[in-house]
């Protein structure tokens, strides 16, 4: 029986995009594209810390002279403070994003507008059969995910992050954090993984085997949002597999984005929910 792996490049009959790159255009290394990778996730730890100190100081939790300890204090202090959390998120993603972005940009400028690898794609897509494909794939994404994970999970309650930060969220701050989760989160990991990293990938295989390192990269990293349930994982590298199919396909990274994004709004809409619930 054929592995994903083996007829991936075969899931349509739609032809893909043809290949066009100069010669002279030079792909990112594997170790420029992971270090970027690991940049973005860095960059989140650490711009967190950081942003939640500045913010601290700024609302009068923190006073820097009082040590390390009183600091530590007063930011959890401040983090109770109904939405301090959810604005600390939406701080940290999107300073991070625009770091990364501006990155690629200055380090492969000649890549953005090339349709496919060694290019990023960031090319409006000729085919519009692909975007109603996009939002069919994001719809379709949790509820099939879910049911996955659920059934690997043997029962476990599984649980994320982003939805508890949610939950303990006032509605108005929700809408904001909503579109960051669904606009900001989705561009930069589609340029990361569907991007820098696949071409990087590309480039040594050239096939199938590039898509599913980059599909199960982008599924690692998400596993301490996770709270590291291993089971979530076959779900996020469906995901992935389906985003890169839409990347190559239609030859922008537009239909992956615009996939991605629906599938998080569907992961957040619980927020919205409970809003109108009791309590």
């Amino acid at each position: 029986m054929p592995t994903p792996i083996d007829t991936f490049p075969t899931l349509s009959a739609i032809p893909p995009v043809a290949l066009v790159a100069s010669p002279s255009v030079r792909a990112p290394g594997l170790r420029a594209a992971l270090g970027l990778v690991a940049l973005y996730f860095v960059l989140q730890a650490v711009g967190s810390g950081l942003i939640a100190l500045v913010l601290g100081v700024a609302m009068g939790f923190v006073r820097p002279w009082q040590g390390v300890a009183a600091a530590g204090d007063g930011i959890r202090s401040m983090l109770d403070q109904p939405g301090m959390p959810a604005l600390l998120a939406i701080l940290t993603l999107s300073l991070a994003a625009l770091l990364i972005v501006l990155l690629a940009r200055q380090r492969w400028p000649q890549l953005w507008s090339l349709a496919q690898p060694p290019g990023f794609g960031f090319v409006r897509t000729g085919r519009p059969l692909f975007l109603a494909l996009a939002v069919v794939i994001g719809l379709a994404a949790p509820l099939f995910g879910g049911w996955l994970t659920q059934l690997l999970a043997h029962g476990q309650t599984v649980t994320q992050n982003i939805q508890q930060l949610g939950a303990d969220t006032p509605p108005a701050w929700r809408i904001v954090l909503v579109l960051v989760v669904v606009g900001v989160g989705p561009l930069v990991e589609e340029l990361l993984f569907r991007g820098v990293l696949l071409s990087a990938l590309w480039q040594r295989w050239r096939s199938g085997w590039a898509v599913a390192l980059s599909s199960l990269a982008f599924a690692l990293v998400h596993l301490p949002g996770l709270q590291w349930q291993w089971f979530a994982l076959p779900d996020l590298w469906l995901l992935a597999l389906a985003l890169a199919w839409l990347r190559l396909r239609s030859g922008s990274i537009w239909p992956g984005v615009l996939a991605h994004g629906v599938n998080n709004l569907l992961a957040v809409a619980a927020w919205f929910v409970a809003i109108n619930l009791p309590g």
